[in-house]
């Protein structure tokens, strides 16, 4: 390696990987202490381990040279393919998701692995078919390796995980200048899939007066009505575009395709995903609709937030979490027990940093000229700022509970060492910003 290479290791960011690495344990440590001051939970233990091989991890990965493995990321994303399935099938259960492969005690989340090899692998592929492809067969080879993970994933069923592929390819995609009316496909086509399949629920829970249009979500020969009216005019317009050349007839066609893929989306949505799991889309509008089940993680984060103030009730004495009022307080809801005890101070200390963190990134995926690099930058800053911004919204009741993990800060090793690879990737880019 060029010795100039090290005049670019950014301390700023390891710092700050380090500092939510250590403020992670504390606050784990902290969720294992009961109601009468006593350590019921080892969990702060294996955090630490965890933590100083990740960082080993990071400075191995920031050091080696991220391009020279550049064309082996098909074999790699294949083998990733291979462990999803086999972890499908031969799995263990947690939370409710066959989405752990293990001996023992000692398991390991396959998906948390796949995001970083998908980001990479894409990069590869985007970088490489600009020169290639047209642009719709660009996206569309694209859509195809981010769907056969996603889909994988959602067959556990893990939604939370699988959610964080799309802002991942969105954003990669976006960077590759991929054309925005096949990218607003995927926004709007994911976005309407969601609401269709959210509504019956809503009607039920929240509105609880019928509403005929619903029917075509949940009446099954309506639902088919609606799909061959729909591809009826799809075609229609289709074949206006080709004889007339008018362009409303493409929006025609554009329009009526991403309804039909909505309403075969939420189809599939609904077969798939627990009804428990599609219950948490809609208890974040109303947790009270399901206030001692789907709602009740809500209500006692919500709570525990409040309760910290400005600048928080004293490390080591909240209560929310430490009379177990909160379920799943070292993982997904870490934030909360951190707000309790340190109250918005110590929110913001956790913003600062993760501020840190994504405008390093940005800064990396700007100034590297190297268009790989760019875009593995890009997926990686996607999917922090995915990561936090669900996370922190759903322990607010301001996102729907999804059990995405806060990265850096919840317990788990497998999330921890994909982010301490991931930073390790994007300081790996950055020592190397200016080689093509």
């Amino acid at each position: 390696m060029n010795i100039r290479n090290f005049t670019y290791f950014d301390y700023m960011l390891f710092l700050a990987v380090v500092l939510l690495s250590t403020i992670g344990v504390l606050f784990i440590y902290s969720s294992g202490i009961n109601s009468e001051g006593v350590n019921v939970s080892n969990e702060y233990i294996k955090q630490i381990v965890w933590a100083v091989t990740g960082i080993v991890i990071l400075g191995v990965v920031t050091f080696t040279d991220y391009r020279r493995y550049a064309d082996r990321t098909p074999l790699m994303f294949a083998v990733m393919m291979v462990v999803l399935v086999y972890t499908r099938i031969f799995g263990r259960y947690v939370n409710g998701a066959k989405s752990w492969i293990g001996i023992g005690e000692f398991g390991v989340q396959p998906s948390e692995f796949t995001k970083l090899v998908y980001i990479v692998y894409l990069a590869w592929f985007l970088d490489r078919s600009r020169r290639t492809d047209s642009p719709f067969a660009r996206f569309g080879k694209a859509l195809a390796i981010m769907c056969v993970p996603m889909l994988l994933i959602l067959s556990q069923p893990d939604l939370g995980t699988a959610s964080v592929y799309v802002p991942i390819f969105l954003a990669m995609c976006f960077m590759a200048k991929v054309p925005l009316r096949y990218l607003s496909m995927v926004f709007f086509g994911g976005g309407l899939t969601i609401m269709f399949t959210v509504l019956p629920l809503w009607e039920t829970n929240i509105h609880r007066t019928p509403v005929p249009v619903i029917r075509i979500l949940t009446d099954m020969r309506f639902t088919l009505i609606a799909l061959v009216a729909l591809s009826v005019i799809s075609v229609l317009g289709v074949v206006g575009r080709v004889l007339f050349k008018a362009k409303y007839y493409y929006w025609i066609s554009y329009v009526t395709g991403l309804l039909i893929f909505s309403l075969v989306g939420s189809i599939g949505a609904t077969h798939v995903l627990k009804d428990y799991q599609i219950m948490r889309l809609i208890v974040f509008l109303d947790p009270y609709v399901d206030h001692l089940g789907s709602g009740w993680n809500i209500i006692q984060s919500i709570t525990a937030i409040g309760s910290g103030g400005f600048s928080g009730m004293g490390f080591l004495k909240g209560t929310q979490s430490h009379y177990r009022f909160l379920p799943q307080q070292s993982t997904d809801f870490i934030f909360s027990i951190l707000s309790e005890e340190w109250g918005f101070v110590g929110g913001l200390i956790v913003f600062l940093l993760y501020g840190i963190i994504l405008g390093r990134g940005l800064v990396i995926m700007r100034k590297t000229e190297n268009s790989f690099g760019a875009l593995i930058a890009t997926g990686i800053v996607a999917m922090f700022f995915f990561h936090f911004v669900v996370n922190v919204g759903m322990v607010m009741g301001m996102m729907p509970i999804t059990g995405i993990p806060l990265l850096l800060l919840s317990y788990g090793g497998s999330s921890l060492w994909t982010a301490m690879l991931a930073v390790g990737l994007l300081m790996s880019i950055n020592m190397r910003r200016l080689d093509h």
